[in-house]
């Protein structure tokens, strides 16, 4: 990009987190991606989830039933010197055992079925991520750290996987056990279950003031993370300028800075979550030793009062429900670190899908084209010729035009934001065929007024019109597959290098690839690897040189075959004798073909059309090269390389 181009930020914002009602609107939304589109699932998970709750429950009161309904009478039977009956014991057994096992099928199919949520939400959520990230425009890209972008994928994705995974089911499971338990202890005891309420209240008390404590850290730590990640990535791309410039401790302090920021954030989140448990551990167990206590003096002393009266069996149920009623909301506290780093990772996630789209209000389209009878008519074949298809908005009628390669700009004015314009009052126009080359220092604005021709960005203020057009008017997917662009940078995929060609047309046979390949020069050295044109590209081009990567970057714009071109330092990559391989070539595509240029060695746009010369974003200069020769300015010096 032009060096005009906006700053990239190094990681997301950090959410806020002192904001309950945020944390709720971002947990009602995630709940609802998931409900939305696996609702059967979910109420099959909750079904299964009573089910096995309340096998567990009705096996707890059995311990009442089974020391005051059978072992105690049949205690006394024996003391009485008869013979106690196990079969009505036998019975009972049975049926709280075809209970448990009937929970425990649940508990099996609810694991099951989560495994199929779980991984299909994250499935659906990256494709969701995907899909949008391709829908947004440049802009985002540049202003946004890639690694940072890529720790979205990865860690705030895999915290939404813990919390569906296991988070989500234990807190319904504990909310379920919690009422359940707690109507049992009621039935058993109201003086207990009075006195364990208020040892929960304390233990909420403090589950409360840690998880306050630590969440905000939580949330913190995930923004930590995506910095780190950002600056990692940027390490790795810029490995060769790190070592050639000496920077490796400079990079390595910079990196401990991240790191120990990324430590105290986790130590601080880690610090507070860590002791929720334990302590409510030993809440719980005083309120076990609490309730034994008490319920042992009451079973004692208080036979036959109303409310107060405690059977044996009823204490030691009513104090295994006292256990299983503390573990759930110790679960539940265990859980709270794992749901606040879930909604960080959320919130993250859904900044991105929020991100706006590229906007297209476009309706002008690019299509094949042929002559009958006189007439352009749209046809499906290739034909070689292209027209712009244009349906009048207000009468329906279909107009198509010979797509020439006629651009103008009129008095353009852009700026990345609002209050910082960049390029000021650019005129200029380019007729069908003729090769326009941009010149000028860095940063003067070359790559911008490309940018703005494919419409990466929006202009503030101007016109611009392709073949008599707006390009506002066309279809931002027609306004670029009809300009090839050979970019200074090149992209290349893992995958061979026939597929890498044919990227710039996916419908290209092999041997319409071969000819882009022989048209770019680069067939010969193609077919001197080991595979040929199957030869697998290995990270971005690394198994070839950069003057190879840069001619399969011209093949690709060669078979996509496109009206237009634009070429930024497209052979500014390839030593002088590949160079001069390759003009020829790159003539041939050219010819017929509006070209834009962007070159800083001025040799190779001698033979352009027209040579515009920037400087901070206003023209100052337009001529063939003999007559900015002639004109001796800005040009004249910089061909000559003569002081002004």
């Amino acid at each position: 990009m032009a060096a005009h181009g906006p700053g990239r930020k190094v990681g997301q914002p950090r959410a806020k987190v002192d904001d309950p009602k945020k944390a709720m609107k971002t947990l009602k939304r995630l709940l609802g991606l998931i409900f939305r589109r696996y609702k059967l699932h979910m109420i099959f998970v909750f079904a299964c989830i009573i089910i096995s709750v309340l096998a567990s429950v009705q096996g707890t009161l059995f311990i009442q039933t089974l020391f005051d309904d059978y072992i105690s009478p049949m205690v006394i039977q024996k003391a009485g010197g008869g013979s106690p009956d196990f079969a009505p014991l036998m019975y009972a057994i049975a049926r709280v055992a075809a209970f448990y096992l009937l929970g425990a099928a649940a508990t099996f199919a609810q694991a099951r079925i989560m495994i199929v949520v779980t991984q299909g939400t994250m499935r659906d959520l990256r494709n969701d991520i995907f899909r949008h990230m391709e829908s947004l425009p440049i802009k985002y890209f540049d202003t946004h750290a890639h690694g940072d972008i890529m720790s979205i994928y990865t860690n705030d994705v895999d915290t939404l996987r813990q919390m569906v995974s296991q988070s989500m089911t234990q807190v319904f499971t504990s909310a379920i056990t919690i009422v359940t338990v707690l109507a049992s202890m009621f039935y058993l005891s109201v003086p207990l279950t009075l006195l364990t309420l208020v040892m929960v209240a304390v233990m909420l008390f403090v589950s409360k003031t840690l998880a306050g404590k630590s969440g905000k850290y939580f949330i913190a730590q995930q923004a930590d993370l995506g910095k780190e990640n950002g600056f990692i990535e940027e390490m790795m791309n810029g490995q060769k300028v790190v070592k050639v410039f000496n920077h490796e401790k400079k990079s390595a302090e910079e990196f401990t800075r991240l790191n120990d920021q990324l430590f105290d954030s986790a130590y601080n989140a880690n610090k507070f979550a860590n002791i929720i448990m334990p302590v409510n551990g030993q809440l719980g167990n005083l309120s076990y030793v609490l309730c034994a206590i008490v319920g042992s003096i009451l079973a004692v002393s208080c036979n036959g009062v109303p409310v107060l009266a405690l059977t044996l069996g009823s204490l030691v149920s009513f104090l295994t429900f006292n256990r299983s009623f503390t573990q759930p909301i110790n679960q539940v506290s265990q859980q709270f670190n794992s749901i606040v780093m879930a909604l960080a990772g959320a919130d993250r996630i859904f900044a991105l899908l929020d991100e706006k789209s590229e906007e297209d209000n476009g309706y002008v389209t690019l299509v094949n084209a042929e002559y009958r009878d006189g007439k352009l008519c749209e046809t499906e074949k290739r034909t070689g010729m292209w027209a712009w298809k244009h349906t009048h908005q207000a009468t329906g009628e279909v107009e198509y035009k010979p797509q020439r390669g006629d651009l103008v700009m009129d008095d353009v004015d852009f700026g990345y934001t609002d209050d910082k314009i960049v390029l000021h009052n650019i005129d200029l126009y380019a007729k069908p065929g003729q090769k326009i080359a941009f010149v000028g220092s860095t940063g003067a604005g070359k790559t911008t007024i490309t940018n703005l021709i494919n419409r990466f960005y929006d202009i503030q203020d101007g016109k611009i019109r392709y073949d008599g057009i707006n390009i506002n008017k066309i279809k931002k997917a027609d306004l670029r597959r009809s300009l090839g662009v050979v970019l200074q940078e090149t992209s290349l995929f893992s995958e061979t290098i026939m597929e890498n060609i044919r990227y710039g047309r996916l419908d290209a046979t092999d041997e319409e690839v071969i000819a882009a390949a022989k048209l770019a020069n680069a067939d010969s050295f193609i077919r001197q690897l080991p595979d040929g044109y199957n030869t697998v590209i290995k990270a971005d081009g690394g198994n070839l040189s950069q003057g190879q990567r840069q001619m399969l970057a011209i093949a690709r714009a060669a078979v996509a075959d496109p009206p237009a071109l634009i070429l930024d330092e497209a052979t500014s990559s390839i030593d002088t004798r590949t160079e001069k391989m390759v003009q020829e070539s790159m003539d041939k595509l050219m010819k017929g073909r509006t070209t834009f240029v962007i070159a800083h060695r001025l040799s190779t746009v001698k033979n352009s059309d027209c040579i515009i010369v920037l400087d901070h974003g206003r023209i100052i200069e337009r001529g063939t090269h003999d007559q900015l020769l002639e004109q001796k300015g800005t040009y004249y010096h910089l061909y000559t390389g003569k002081a002004g």
